[in-house]
């Protein structure tokens, strides 16, 4: 794959952005200097940038899928139900887990795609 313009500024979007949505690489896009992009512009090049290993997705919500470098590939996402914002914790943290669903219903975890729902800290104690 050649590295177009393109392709280089939404991977710049989405290293300066952690976690970021298709739209919002497309706001970042739009406010880096260059001419704008459209929407599917973003996403084929977000397809093309996934499809060689330079960003990876999860899906956070019922949403659009949040895109990240792949570098930054190897953690678990948490995601608060209360605020929405999101956390990482490292993979290993689950490698009972993943071992144990292997052992007992034959089937690979990738938990890089896996997003864990709960509550914060500081909205935990808001429904308490």
């Amino acid at each position: 794959m050649r590295m177009t313009p393109q392709r280089e500024r939404v991977l710049a979007a989405v290293g300066s952005l952690g976690h970021a949505t298709p739209d919002a690489v497309a706001e970042a896009v739009d406010r880096d200097g260059g001419p704008p992009l459209s929407l599917s512009t973003v996403y084929r090049n977000l397809e093309a940038l996934e499809r060689v290993g330079a960003v990876s997705h999860t899906h956070l919500e019922h949403r659009a899928p949040s895109y990240h470098l792949a570098t930054h590939a190897n953690h678990l996402h948490l995601v608060c139900l209360g605020c929405g914002a999101v956390s990482e914790l490292p993979v290993r943290l689950v490698d009972g887990f993943a071992r144990a669903v292997m052992e007992r219903a034959a089937f690979v975890v990738d938990v890089r795609h896996m997003a864990v729902h709960g509550w914060c800290a500081a909205c935990e104690k808001e429904e308490l």
